[in-house]
Protein backbone atom coordinates (compact mmCIF):
# COMPACT_ATOMS: atom_id res chain seq x y z
CA UNK A 1 0.00 0.00 0.00
CA UNK A 2 1.55 3.17 -0.53
CA UNK A 3 1.69 6.28 1.29
CA UNK A 4 -0.92 7.98 -0.29
CA UNK A 5 -3.47 5.13 0.16
CA UNK A 6 -1.85 4.87 3.97
CA UNK A 7 -3.38 8.39 4.16
CA UNK A 8 -6.89 7.77 2.46
CA UNK A 9 -7.50 5.32 4.53
CA UNK A 10 -6.77 7.41 7.54
CA UNK A 11 -9.66 9.91 6.48
CA UNK A 12 -12.41 6.65 6.23
CA UNK A 13 -14.69 5.93 9.09
CA UNK A 14 -14.80 3.12 10.85
CA UNK A 15 -16.84 1.08 9.14
CA UNK A 16 -15.19 2.32 5.86
CA UNK A 17 -12.18 0.69 7.29
CA UNK A 18 -13.39 -2.83 8.21
CA UNK A 19 -14.59 -3.60 4.36
CA UNK A 20 -11.87 -1.54 2.25
CA UNK A 21 -8.88 -1.27 4.67
CA UNK A 22 -5.72 -3.45 3.01
CA UNK A 23 -8.79 -4.48 0.43
CA UNK A 24 -8.38 -3.21 -3.07
CA UNK A 25 -9.32 -4.68 -5.66
CA UNK A 26 -7.38 -7.68 -7.19
CA UNK A 27 -5.24 -5.85 -9.82
CA UNK A 28 -4.72 -8.80 -12.20
CA UNK A 29 -8.74 -10.06 -12.37
CA UNK A 30 -10.48 -7.03 -10.60
CA UNK A 31 -11.79 -9.54 -7.66
CA UNK A 32 -13.73 -7.43 -5.58
CA UNK A 33 -12.64 -10.24 -2.22
CA UNK A 34 -9.28 -10.58 -1.49
CA UNK A 35 -7.89 -13.86 -3.23
CA UNK A 36 -7.28 -16.33 -0.88
CA UNK A 37 -3.23 -17.69 -1.62
CA UNK A 38 -3.26 -21.20 -0.81
CA UNK A 39 0.28 -21.49 -1.34
CA UNK A 40 3.71 -22.69 0.94
CA UNK A 41 6.08 -21.20 -1.35
CA UNK A 42 6.63 -18.82 -4.71
CA UNK A 43 8.93 -18.66 -7.86
CA UNK A 44 11.75 -16.59 -7.56
CA UNK A 45 12.88 -14.88 -10.69
CA UNK A 46 16.73 -15.07 -10.61
CA UNK A 47 20.02 -15.96 -8.32
CA UNK A 48 19.89 -11.69 -7.84
CA UNK A 49 16.62 -10.94 -8.43
CA UNK A 50 14.26 -11.82 -5.28
CA UNK A 51 10.65 -11.85 -5.16
CA UNK A 52 8.56 -9.98 -3.08
CA UNK A 53 6.95 -13.50 -1.40
CA UNK A 54 9.61 -16.12 -1.12
CA UNK A 55 7.76 -18.75 2.05
CA UNK A 56 3.97 -17.92 3.70
CA UNK A 57 5.79 -18.86 6.78
CA UNK A 58 7.63 -15.45 6.15
CA UNK A 59 4.99 -13.79 4.19
CA UNK A 60 1.72 -14.29 2.70
CA UNK A 61 -0.62 -11.57 0.97
CA UNK A 62 -3.90 -12.59 2.58
CA UNK A 63 -2.23 -12.58 5.89
CA UNK A 64 -0.65 -9.08 4.73
CA UNK A 65 -3.93 -7.94 3.98
CA UNK A 66 -5.53 -8.85 7.35
CA UNK A 67 -2.72 -6.97 9.28
CA UNK A 68 -3.07 -3.87 7.40
CA UNK A 69 -6.84 -4.17 7.93
CA UNK A 70 -6.24 -4.80 11.62
CA UNK A 71 -3.84 -2.12 12.14
CA UNK A 72 -6.10 0.21 10.60
CA UNK A 73 -9.02 -0.55 12.29
CA UNK A 74 -6.93 -0.12 15.78
CA UNK A 75 -5.38 3.27 14.42
CA UNK A 76 -2.21 1.87 14.58
CA UNK A 77 0.65 1.43 12.40
CA UNK A 78 1.16 -2.16 12.20
CA UNK A 79 -0.03 -5.53 12.79
CA UNK A 80 0.96 -9.29 13.18
CA UNK A 81 -1.43 -12.36 12.64
CA UNK A 82 -0.69 -15.21 14.37
CA UNK A 83 -2.42 -18.89 15.08
CA UNK A 84 -4.15 -18.01 17.69
CA UNK A 85 -4.35 -15.54 21.03
CA UNK A 86 -2.23 -17.00 22.96
CA UNK A 87 0.49 -17.32 20.13
CA UNK A 88 0.22 -13.71 19.70
CA UNK A 89 0.57 -12.87 23.28
CA UNK A 90 3.80 -15.69 23.52
CA UNK A 91 5.65 -14.09 20.17
CA UNK A 92 5.18 -10.36 22.07
CA UNK A 93 6.62 -12.17 25.44
CA UNK A 94 9.12 -13.46 23.39
CA UNK A 95 10.95 -10.14 22.79
CA UNK A 96 11.20 -9.44 26.39
CA UNK A 97 14.61 -10.75 28.57
CA UNK A 98 15.56 -12.81 31.33
CA UNK A 99 14.99 -10.97 34.57
CA UNK A 100 12.75 -7.79 33.32
CA UNK A 101 9.60 -7.15 35.16
CA UNK A 102 6.44 -6.83 34.12
CA UNK A 103 3.40 -6.41 35.66
CA UNK A 104 0.20 -8.16 34.56
CA UNK A 105 -3.85 -7.35 35.99
CA UNK A 106 -4.40 -10.19 37.99
CA UNK A 107 -7.95 -10.02 36.59
CA UNK A 108 -6.68 -11.63 32.81
CA UNK A 109 -7.90 -14.60 31.06
CA UNK A 110 -6.77 -17.82 32.49
CA UNK A 111 -5.00 -18.92 29.50
CA UNK A 112 -2.96 -15.16 29.87
CA UNK A 113 -2.42 -15.97 33.58
CA UNK A 114 -1.12 -19.57 32.78
CA UNK A 115 1.09 -18.13 30.22
CA UNK A 116 2.87 -15.37 32.56
CA UNK A 117 2.69 -18.06 35.65
CA UNK A 118 3.54 -21.06 34.46
CA UNK A 119 5.80 -20.66 30.97
CA UNK A 120 6.95 -17.30 31.38
CA UNK A 121 8.74 -17.39 34.46
CA UNK A 122 10.37 -20.45 33.45
CA UNK A 123 12.26 -18.21 31.05
CA UNK A 124 13.17 -16.08 33.85
CA UNK A 125 11.21 -13.25 33.48
CA UNK A 126 10.13 -11.50 36.76
CA UNK A 127 6.15 -11.85 36.40
CA UNK A 128 4.11 -9.74 39.02
CA UNK A 129 0.59 -9.72 39.40
CA UNK A 130 -1.15 -6.99 40.74
CA UNK A 131 -4.65 -6.53 42.37
CA UNK A 132 -7.10 -4.17 41.91
CA UNK A 133 -6.19 -2.90 38.73
CA UNK A 134 -5.63 0.71 39.39
CA UNK A 135 -3.34 3.08 38.06
CA UNK A 136 -2.37 3.71 41.55
CA UNK A 137 -1.92 0.11 42.27
CA UNK A 138 0.53 -0.23 38.68
CA UNK A 139 2.49 2.77 40.02
CA UNK A 140 3.46 1.32 42.98
CA UNK A 141 4.66 -1.39 41.59
CA UNK A 142 6.35 -0.15 38.55
CA UNK A 143 10.40 -0.30 38.78
CA UNK A 144 12.50 2.64 36.86
CA UNK A 145 14.46 0.97 34.66
CA UNK A 146 13.44 -2.18 34.77
CA UNK A 147 9.65 -2.60 33.59
CA UNK A 148 8.84 -3.70 30.76
CA UNK A 149 5.52 -3.53 30.31
CA UNK A 150 2.37 -3.37 32.06
CA UNK A 151 -0.34 -5.74 30.62
CA UNK A 152 -4.25 -4.96 31.41
CA UNK A 153 -7.68 -5.89 30.10
CA UNK A 154 -10.73 -4.32 30.17
CA UNK A 155 -13.23 -5.25 30.49
CA UNK A 156 -11.69 -8.35 32.32
CA UNK A 157 -12.49 -11.92 32.15
CA UNK A 158 -15.17 -12.94 33.27
CA UNK A 159 -16.40 -10.38 35.90
CA UNK A 160 -16.39 -7.12 33.55
CA UNK A 161 -14.17 -5.20 35.71
CA UNK A 162 -13.08 -1.78 34.13
CA UNK A 163 -9.39 0.10 33.82
CA UNK A 164 -9.09 2.89 32.88
CA UNK A 165 -6.71 2.65 29.53
CA UNK A 166 -6.03 6.55 29.71
CA UNK A 167 -4.37 7.14 33.31
CA UNK A 168 -2.91 3.69 32.51
CA UNK A 169 -1.62 4.87 29.40
CA UNK A 170 0.18 7.82 31.48
CA UNK A 171 1.23 5.88 34.18
CA UNK A 172 2.74 3.69 31.95
CA UNK A 173 4.63 6.16 29.60
CA UNK A 174 5.92 8.57 32.81
CA UNK A 175 7.69 5.42 33.51
CA UNK A 176 9.15 4.61 30.70
CA UNK A 177 7.69 1.41 30.08
CA UNK A 178 5.14 -0.23 27.60
CA UNK A 179 1.17 -0.53 28.12
CA UNK A 180 -0.35 -3.54 26.52
CA UNK A 181 -3.66 -4.04 26.28
CA UNK A 182 -6.06 -7.26 25.82
CA UNK A 183 -9.34 -5.63 23.65
CA UNK A 184 -10.54 -9.28 22.97
CA UNK A 185 -13.77 -8.42 24.63
CA UNK A 186 -14.65 -5.07 23.25
CA UNK A 187 -13.37 -5.50 19.44
CA UNK A 188 -11.51 -2.72 17.36
CA UNK A 189 -15.19 -1.54 16.50
CA UNK A 190 -16.10 -0.96 20.29
CA UNK A 191 -13.01 0.10 22.15
CA UNK A 192 -9.60 1.62 20.52
CA UNK A 193 -6.42 1.58 23.40
CA UNK A 194 -4.10 3.15 20.86
CA UNK A 195 -6.21 6.16 20.56
CA UNK A 196 -6.23 6.58 24.41
CA UNK A 197 -2.36 6.35 24.83
CA UNK A 198 -1.86 2.44 24.87
CA UNK A 199 1.27 1.35 23.17
CA UNK A 200 0.24 -2.34 22.01
CA UNK A 201 -3.24 -4.15 21.41
CA UNK A 202 -3.25 -7.79 21.79
CA UNK A 203 -6.50 -9.83 20.16
CA UNK A 204 -7.97 -13.73 19.99
CA UNK A 205 -9.44 -12.59 16.45
CA UNK A 206 -10.93 -16.36 17.59
CA UNK A 207 -13.67 -14.05 19.07
CA UNK A 208 -15.72 -11.43 17.84
CA UNK A 209 -13.27 -10.16 15.32
CA UNK A 210 -13.90 -14.02 13.04
CA UNK A 211 -17.19 -13.88 15.33
CA UNK A 212 -18.44 -16.93 13.65
CA UNK A 213 -17.02 -19.93 15.74
CA UNK A 214 -14.65 -21.35 12.69
CA UNK A 215 -11.27 -19.99 13.06
CA UNK A 216 -8.76 -19.92 15.32
CA UNK A 217 -6.60 -16.63 15.32
CA UNK A 218 -5.08 -13.65 17.57
CA UNK A 219 -3.13 -10.36 16.50
CA UNK A 220 -0.73 -7.96 17.90
CA UNK A 221 -1.47 -4.62 16.40
CA UNK A 222 1.37 -1.34 17.14
CA UNK A 223 1.12 1.79 17.88
CA UNK A 224 2.70 4.48 16.00
CA UNK A 225 5.00 5.74 19.15
CA UNK A 226 7.90 5.39 18.13
CA UNK A 227 9.59 3.55 20.74
CA UNK A 228 7.42 0.80 19.48
CA UNK A 229 8.77 0.58 16.11
CA UNK A 230 11.58 -1.43 17.05
CA UNK A 231 8.70 -3.73 18.96
CA UNK A 232 7.23 -4.48 15.83
CA UNK A 233 10.48 -5.07 14.28
CA UNK A 234 11.52 -8.00 17.16
CA UNK A 235 8.08 -9.38 16.77
CA UNK A 236 8.03 -9.87 13.22
CA UNK A 237 11.32 -11.57 13.33
CA UNK A 238 10.07 -14.13 16.05
CA UNK A 239 7.09 -14.32 14.10
CA UNK A 240 9.10 -15.48 10.92
CA UNK A 241 11.62 -17.41 13.23
CA UNK A 242 8.70 -19.46 15.56
CA UNK A 243 6.27 -19.76 12.75
CA UNK A 244 3.07 -19.50 14.72
CA UNK A 245 1.98 -17.57 11.87
CA UNK A 246 -1.95 -17.78 10.88
CA UNK A 247 -3.00 -19.86 7.85
CA UNK A 248 -4.24 -17.82 4.67
CA UNK A 249 -7.13 -19.55 4.79
CA UNK A 250 -8.00 -18.62 8.68
CA UNK A 251 -6.72 -15.13 7.52
CA UNK A 252 -9.92 -15.25 4.69
CA UNK A 253 -12.23 -16.32 6.93
CA UNK A 254 -11.26 -13.02 9.84
CA UNK A 255 -11.19 -10.59 6.87
CA UNK A 256 -14.62 -12.16 5.94
CA UNK A 257 -16.11 -11.86 9.53
CA UNK A 258 -14.71 -8.15 9.91
CA UNK A 259 -16.83 -6.90 7.10
CA UNK A 260 -20.03 -7.09 9.34
CA UNK A 261 -18.13 -6.67 12.97
CA UNK A 262 -19.43 -3.29 13.20
CA UNK A 263 -22.93 -4.35 12.24
CA UNK A 264 -22.40 -7.88 14.85
CA UNK A 265 -21.31 -5.51 17.48
CA UNK A 266 -24.27 -3.35 17.84
CA UNK A 267 -26.85 -6.23 17.82
CA UNK A 268 -24.33 -8.01 20.50
CA UNK A 269 -25.03 -5.07 22.09
CA UNK A 270 -28.39 -4.46 21.79
CA UNK A 271 -28.68 -8.36 22.75
CA UNK A 272 -27.18 -8.64 25.43
CA UNK A 273 -28.81 -5.23 27.47
CA UNK A 274 -32.20 -7.13 26.85
CA UNK A 275 -30.48 -10.50 28.67
CA UNK A 276 -28.62 -8.60 31.08
CA UNK A 277 -32.04 -6.59 32.31
CA UNK A 278 -33.87 -9.93 32.53
CA UNK A 279 -31.62 -11.58 34.52
CA UNK A 280 -31.00 -9.05 36.69
CA UNK A 281 -34.54 -8.89 37.44
CA UNK A 282 -35.20 -12.67 37.78
CA UNK A 283 -35.29 -14.54 41.35
CA UNK A 284 -32.62 -16.91 40.39
CA UNK A 285 -29.85 -14.48 39.74
CA UNK A 286 -28.14 -13.04 42.77
CA UNK A 287 -26.31 -10.95 41.05
CA UNK A 288 -25.40 -9.71 36.97
CA UNK A 289 -22.47 -7.47 35.65
CA UNK A 290 -22.55 -5.88 32.58
CA UNK A 291 -21.12 -2.68 31.92
CA UNK A 292 -24.07 -1.41 30.24
CA UNK A 293 -25.77 -0.70 33.61
CA UNK A 294 -24.93 2.63 34.72
CA UNK A 295 -24.20 1.33 38.69
CA UNK A 296 -21.40 -1.10 37.13
CA UNK A 297 -18.17 -0.05 38.76
CA UNK A 298 -16.55 1.29 36.06
CA UNK A 299 -19.24 2.38 34.04
CA UNK A 300 -18.36 5.68 33.13
CA UNK A 301 -14.99 5.21 32.52
CA UNK A 302 -16.34 2.57 30.61
CA UNK A 303 -19.03 5.08 29.05
CA UNK A 304 -15.90 7.38 28.12
CA UNK A 305 -13.79 4.98 26.54
CA UNK A 306 -15.75 2.68 25.06
CA UNK A 307 -18.45 3.05 22.12
CA UNK A 308 -20.91 0.53 23.94
CA UNK A 309 -21.50 -2.27 26.53
CA UNK A 310 -19.95 -5.55 24.55
CA UNK A 311 -21.84 -8.42 24.21
CA UNK A 312 -20.66 -10.32 27.54
CA UNK A 313 -22.97 -10.75 30.09
CA UNK A 314 -21.80 -12.49 33.46
CA UNK A 315 -24.03 -13.34 36.25
CA UNK A 316 -24.45 -15.57 39.81
CA UNK A 317 -27.19 -18.26 40.45
CA UNK A 318 -28.35 -17.89 44.27
CA UNK A 319 -27.45 -21.22 46.28
CA UNK A 320 -30.91 -22.52 45.76
CA UNK A 321 -30.50 -23.33 41.88
CA UNK A 322 -28.89 -26.20 40.60
CA UNK A 323 -26.51 -25.37 38.16
CA UNK A 324 -25.08 -28.46 36.62
CA UNK A 325 -29.50 -28.60 35.40
CA UNK A 326 -29.95 -25.64 33.94
CA UNK A 327 -26.90 -25.98 32.01
CA UNK A 328 -28.65 -29.35 31.05
CA UNK A 329 -31.96 -27.60 30.33
CA UNK A 330 -31.18 -25.26 27.89
CA UNK A 331 -32.24 -25.66 24.49
CA UNK A 332 -31.09 -23.10 22.48
CA UNK A 333 -28.32 -21.17 24.70
CA UNK A 334 -25.01 -23.66 23.92
CA UNK A 335 -23.12 -24.67 26.83
CA UNK A 336 -19.36 -24.48 25.98
CA UNK A 337 -15.81 -22.89 25.73
CA UNK A 338 -15.24 -19.61 23.65
CA UNK A 339 -17.39 -16.16 23.38
CA UNK A 340 -17.85 -13.79 20.47
CA UNK A 341 -19.78 -16.00 17.73
CA UNK A 342 -23.18 -15.45 15.92
CA UNK A 343 -24.56 -17.88 18.72
CA UNK A 344 -24.98 -17.45 22.01
CA UNK A 345 -22.62 -19.46 23.96
CA UNK A 346 -22.73 -19.89 27.97
CA UNK A 347 -19.71 -21.17 30.32
CA UNK A 348 -18.66 -21.58 33.53
CA UNK A 349 -15.47 -19.74 34.74
CA UNK A 350 -14.41 -21.81 37.07
CA UNK A 351 -14.42 -25.24 35.12
CA UNK A 352 -13.46 -23.83 31.68
CA UNK A 353 -11.82 -20.19 31.32
CA UNK A 354 -9.71 -19.74 34.42
CA UNK A 355 -9.69 -23.23 35.25
CA UNK A 356 -5.98 -23.10 35.44
CA UNK A 357 -5.71 -20.20 38.73
CA UNK A 358 -5.30 -21.66 41.87
CA UNK A 359 -8.44 -21.46 43.90
CA UNK A 360 -7.37 -18.91 46.17
CA UNK A 361 -6.84 -16.57 43.04
CA UNK A 362 -10.12 -17.45 41.62
CA UNK A 363 -11.68 -16.62 45.36
CA UNK A 364 -10.22 -12.78 45.42
CA UNK A 365 -11.45 -12.25 42.26
CA UNK A 366 -14.71 -13.57 42.69
CA UNK A 367 -14.59 -16.09 40.69
CA UNK A 368 -16.86 -19.10 42.35
CA UNK A 369 -18.70 -22.60 41.71
CA UNK A 370 -22.16 -20.67 40.75
CA UNK A 371 -20.86 -17.92 38.28
CA UNK A 372 -21.64 -18.07 34.91
CA UNK A 373 -20.68 -16.31 31.59
CA UNK A 374 -22.65 -15.37 28.88
CA UNK A 375 -21.59 -14.53 25.47
CA UNK A 376 -24.76 -13.31 24.01
CA UNK A 377 -25.28 -14.10 20.52
CA UNK A 378 -27.11 -12.56 17.36
CA UNK A 379 -30.81 -14.87 17.91
CA UNK A 380 -33.62 -12.92 18.22
CA UNK A 381 -33.31 -11.60 22.39
CA UNK A 382 -37.09 -12.84 23.27
CA UNK A 383 -35.91 -16.86 22.16
CA UNK A 384 -32.88 -16.32 24.56
CA UNK A 385 -35.14 -15.00 27.23
CA UNK A 386 -37.08 -17.96 26.44
CA UNK A 387 -34.77 -19.86 27.02
CA UNK A 388 -32.67 -18.64 29.69
CA UNK A 389 -36.06 -18.65 31.57
CA UNK A 390 -37.23 -22.37 31.41
CA UNK A 391 -33.31 -23.47 32.01
CA UNK A 392 -33.24 -21.57 35.46
CA UNK A 393 -37.21 -22.29 36.17
CA UNK A 394 -36.03 -25.94 35.67
CA UNK A 395 -33.11 -25.84 38.07
CA UNK A 396 -34.50 -24.83 41.17
CA UNK A 397 -34.21 -27.19 44.10
CA UNK A 398 -37.01 -28.28 46.17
Amino acid sequence: MSLKDEDVVRRWRWATRAIHAGQSPDPTTGAVTPPLYLTSTYRQISLHVPSPYEYSRVQNPTRESLEQNLAALEDGQSACAFASGMAALTALAMTLRPRDHVLVALNVYGGTYRLFQSVLRAWDLDVEFFYPVTPEEATARIRPGQTRWVFIETPSNPLLEIADIGAFARVASDAGTLLVVDNTFMSPYLQQPLRLGAHVVVHSTTKYINGHSDSLGGAVVFGTDSVVEPLYEEVRFVQRSTGGVLSPFEAWLVLRGIKTLHVRMDRHGANAQAVAQFLREHPAVERVYFPGFPDHPGADVHARQAHGPGGMVTFSVRPDWDLDHFFRNLQLCIFGESLGGVETLISHPETMSHAALPEEVRRRLGIHPRLVRLSVGLEDPADLIEDLAQALDRARVG
